[in-house]
């Protein structure tokens, strides 16, 4: 029988209905075995997550400040779960271990990491599944980094020995048994090593949509999704800004050659995105494969005659930067130009002292600053295939009158980045989802 992994975020398990939900999905295909759960999340949009009041209950404990309150209503939430799926369980001591160890200053990593822990026990009693805590089988080591080998034959161990189970996500232990979590979304984390432990056959990853989406719906309605993502496409899209994912989640499975199927839990018989190391472009149903951005970008560019004759010049420019802690996001260039981009937030407390070092580095006969800029980044392996794509992009942008600032094309052809105007920023998106997508429907 195949092995899935199973992940599901905080809106999958915010309360007792969706509870019902999740163990639908489980209950539908054996092959579920391993199960990761988040804290839960939102109930509505005025709701507040139970991380964040775990957070802020601990902060207020820290302060020592009368945090009953606080503490009691993350109680209601679990109650509230327990009693909606009507489970003869208690969690009482559970909840007198965390309020000393708040009180004893056990570290807002394990403040935060009881949202998981928690929601764990309640899924694993509903679900009839064993319950692994994680910080007794993932490992961080001595300088807070993922202990990825001793993890994963610490996971395959003891899942080996209990068979079906729920292990929590987002956090594990240090070297000293104090409990250290990944960062926010970390969950994603979990799911990937418990999945590369046991050489699991897909890794499901459950959460509010149903997959990845050609574009951000904040600014284009309704985007269409993608079927079938690369790693590599993945990579550039979440560098950009494209969020479903959390980045860190991509390597376990990676490196061990298992894909990823993100699943909507509202949806359950949407097939959602599937993310795979490799694949032709017979499946792209579009040249590109989605579209991301940033905005917030300064562009330096610094002019001097007979610049690519000056042998070391690029050298001592990015040496200025480094010196200065800015590290630098692209680096188009011509004969006697070289423009580096920057975050503009990093750049502009260091702007002055920056420049000066630049003047006496390099001797420049210009330097110019342009603060308005934006990044969008289209990415896709059809791409490769098909003549004509940039000059698609352009025709699109030039209809829309924008104005190109800057291109940037990888060697591998996968990915065309161009910088624009902040203020062009959602029509560029638009004219190129348009050109790309709307017009092959």
């Amino acid at each position: 029988m195949s092995t899935k992994v199973v992940k599901f975020g905080g809106s999958s398990l915010a309360d007792s209905n969706q509870f019902i939900k999740v163990a639908n999905i489980i209950k539908a295909d054996p092959a579920r075995k391993y199960v990761v759960p988040s804290a839960p999340g939102k109930r509505n949009s005025k709701d507040t997550k139970v991380t964040d009041m775990l957070y802020a209950c601990y902060d207020m404990a820290v302060r020592g400040g009368d945090f009953a309150q606080m503490f009691d209503d993350i109680k209601q939430r679990y109650l509230d779960i327990i009693e909606g799926l009507k489970l003869d369980m208690s969690l009482e001591k559970e909840f007198e271990t965390i309020r000393h160890s708040f009180m004893a200053r056990a570290g807002r990593d394990y403040a935060a990491s009881r949202g998981e822990y928690l929601n764990g026990k309640i899924l694993a009693k509903y679900l009839n599944y064993a319950f692994v805590d994680a910080a007794e089988v993932i490992f961080f080591s001595e300088d807070a980094k993922l202990d990825l080998e001793a993890t994963c034959q610490a996971v395959k161990k003891r899942l080996d020995e209990v068979g079906n189970a729920v292990i929590p996500g987002f956090y594990g232990s240090m070297p000293n048994d104090t409990v250290k979590t990944f960062s926010r979304g970390g969950s994603d984390i979990t799911g990937s090593i418990v999945a590369a432990a046991v050489n699991a056959d897909i890794y499901e990853n459950w959460t509010d949509v149903s997959g990845f989406l050609v574009c951000d719906p904040r600014i284009v309605p309704d985007p269409e999704p993608i079927q079938t993502i690369t790693y590599h496409e993945l990579r550039e899209l979440a560098y950009m800004g494209a969020t479903v994912l959390h980045e860190e989640a991509i390597f376990p499975v990676r490196k061990a050659g298992i894909p990823i199927n993100i699943k909507n839990t509202n949806k359950p018989d949407d097939e959602g995105t599937m993310i795979v190391e490799s694949a032709g472009t017979d499946d792209c149903k579009y040249t590109i494969t989605g579209i991301a951005g940033h905005r917030g970008f300064v562009t330096v560019t610094i002019e001097k005659d007979m610049m690519n004759s000056e042998l070391g010049f690029g050298r001592k420019v990015l040496e200025v930067f480094e010196a200065y802690g800015i590290s630098f996001e692209h680096m188009p260039s011509g004969i006697d130009t070289m423009s580096i981009v920057v975050h503009k937030n990093e750049f502009e407390e260091k702007e002055e002292a920056l420049l000066k070092a630049l003047n006496s580095a390099v001797k420049p006969d210009k330097i110019e600053i342009d603060r308005d800029i934006s990044l969008v980044a289209i990415v896709g392996r059809g791409m490769r295939s098909q003549r004509g794509t940039a000059a698609r992009i352009f025709a699109a942008l030039s209809h829309a009158k924008v104005n190109v600032k800057m291109i940037d094309q990888g060697s591998s052809e996968l990915n065309i980045i161009v910088g624009i105007s902040n203020e062009d920023f959602e029509t560029s998106i638009k004219a190129i989802y348009d050109i790309f997508v709307v017009q092959m429907l």
